[in-house]
């Protein structure tokens, strides 16, 4: 038996040594899986499971004791847990928060395996996650889903129940995983009407990493959330609201001393790996994370996910949706970076692939977004709108084989457009944006609003403001991104359609859409 003093002051030797069982039951007064558990960044022979230690979640430790915890995991190769393919332990730390990144090696190539954690009495659901074909295999087709954007507050996350059930290779989540400030309890709406929120934060803005944890140890907790994330294998990136709202490099619009940004940041990196099932490659050191990566799925596909945010120029302008300035096309700015943009250039330029995903946050097509008779043409500087020359480097880059796809999230509403070079008037790539989730509650851009944005941009050919989530299939010749659309969000019971269906012809960057 464990010592009143072991017990109190949490010593490792101590925990580490009593039966699994000893430690559930002397250590944990409520059930320690409260977040669920996740796969992800999954491979051909393998993919990272996650869970985190959590008995009290939102305790800025979560009820755990300031010492070491052995936890057994499991991966079964039948989902009725008869054939077990790899077993062991697994050591939660406090400096974590008691999380949990086992990295997963010696599976078998594209198949589906099973996979939970027990400690003591106490055990996980069982969660799936499939391995991916192994690079340069001759593959016909690939389904994976596409989902982001997920406030608390505007609405139920309904759109991830119905995700659970496609039948789909990996989801890839886009950011905007959390969002950082605090409960709004009362809100208005664009044109100043009443809105009150669906669901309220709990805490205040996130600046510490107790603020963080707790946020996301709310969000983990919605039951259709850990639904989507035991379905299936993620793939995650983050975007602004991990952080604050339109950081970019080392600069917040909501802290003038870039010292106390500083602070922040790297407590919101801390609680970002905590929280997703990532790589120890990603793990932050000095306030930063490895988060861009590219992943060769057979001979059909190459998904690069990138990071728009860590090395990102300044915004331009008044960093908003501005009018044109001068910033924009300043030739020095950046989106990606000098590092990862010749990362980039140099795996397009490989040409070892039929396709290649462009897997990334905010939207590259520079949308004029005038809604009235103005004479001032409008941006979004928090996109690659704001970064032209930038912008006009990555378009060179997918220029050629036509076989380059960019998905997007960030917006809140659905979109798909043609991506055109300045010089030559060249299409070369299709950009299709993703709605959001929940952000944006039950929909919020007017019809007049939706028609005049069309009318200026004539490269766009859809828009539809709901909230959902998209399902790609990519076939050797052909890829189809379906755009999938829940009726409401700001109340149980929405139910799930397909928009719209994207379809691209291999060699032939244009959108043609049913």
């Amino acid at each position: 038996m464990l010592s009143r003093r072991q017990l109190l002051i949490g010593a490792g030797a101590g925990l580490i040594a009593a039966p699994a069982i000893l430690r559930a039951q002397q250590l944990l007064m409520a059930f320690p899986f409260r977040l669920g558990i996740a796969s992800g960044d999954p491979s051909h022979d393998g993919f990272v499971i996650w869970t985190r230690l959590c008995p009290d979640p939102f305790d800025e430790h979560g009820g755990m004791p300031f010492g070491p915890v052995d936890v057994d995991w499991y991966v079964f190769e039948d989902e009725g847990m008869k054939r077990v393919a790899q077993k062991g332990t697994a050591r939660a730390w406090p400096e974590l928060g008691h999380a949990i990144h086992v990295e997963l090696t010696g599976l078998q190539p594209d198949r589906p395996y099973w996979y939970r954690f027990i400690l003591g009495r106490d055990k996980t659901p069982l969660g799936r996650a499939r391995t991916l074909p192994a690079p340069g295999a001759k593959l016909d087709a690939l389904r994976f889903g596409v989902a982001g954007c997920q406030h608390y507050e505007d609405g139920l996350f309904t759109a991830y129940a119905h995700l659970a059930r496609e039948d789909v290779a990996f989801v890839w989540h886009y950011g905007d995983y959390i969002y950082e400030d605090r409960a709004r309890q009362v809100d208005y709406e664009r044109d100043g009407s009443w809105q009150r929120s669906v669901r309220d934060h709990v805490g205040t803005d996130c600046l510490t990493i107790g603020d963080y944890r707790r946020r996301y140890a709310q969000y983990k907790m919605d039951p259709d959330l850990q639904a989507a994330h035991r379905a299936s294998a993620w793939f995650t990136t983050f975007d602004d609201h991990e952080v604050v709202d339109n950081w970019t490099g080392q600069v917040s619009p909501y802290q003038t001393d870039p010292a106390l940004f500083a602070i922040r940041r790297a407590a919101a990196m801390q609680a970002y790996y905590e929280h997703m099932p990532l790589r120890k490659s990603a793990m932050p050191t000095g306030g930063a994370m490895q988060l861009y990566r590219r992943t060769r799925i057979g001979d059909l596909l190459n998904a690069h996910f990138l990071d728009t945010r860590q090395y990102r120029s300044p915004l331009p302008c008044k960093g908003g949706f501005d009018p044109v300035c001068p910033g924009i096309d300043d030739p020095k700015a950046t989106m990606l970076g000098a590092a990862q943009e010749a990362w980039l250039g140099k795996s397009l330029r490989a040409q070892d692939s039929r396709w290649n995903l462009i897997a990334q946050q905010v939207m590259m097509m520079s949308l004029e977004r005038r809604v009235d008779d103005g004479a001032e043409k409008i941006r979004n500087v928090d996109s690659w709108a704001g970064y032209e020359a930038a912008r006009q480097r990555m378009l060179d880059s997918l220029a050629g084989p036509g076989n380059a796809v960019v998905m997007t999230g960030d917006e809140h509403q659905n979109f798909a457009g043609e991506l055109r070079r300045a010089r030559g008037d060249e299409v070369v790539a299709v950009e299709l944006v993703t709605t959001s989730i929940s952000s944006g509650g039950d929909g919020w851009v007017r019809p007049e609003t939706a028609e005049r944005i069309r009318a200026n941009n004539p490269d766009l050919k859809y828009s539809s403001d709901r909230r959902g989530y998209t399902v790609c299939e990519v076939g050797r010749d052909a890829w189809q991104t379906h755009f999938r659309g829940i009726d409401q969000v700001t109340a149980p019971g929405g139910t799930v359609s397909t928009l719209k269906t994207a379809t691209i012809e291999r060699g032939r960057p244009v959108l043609n859409l049913s």
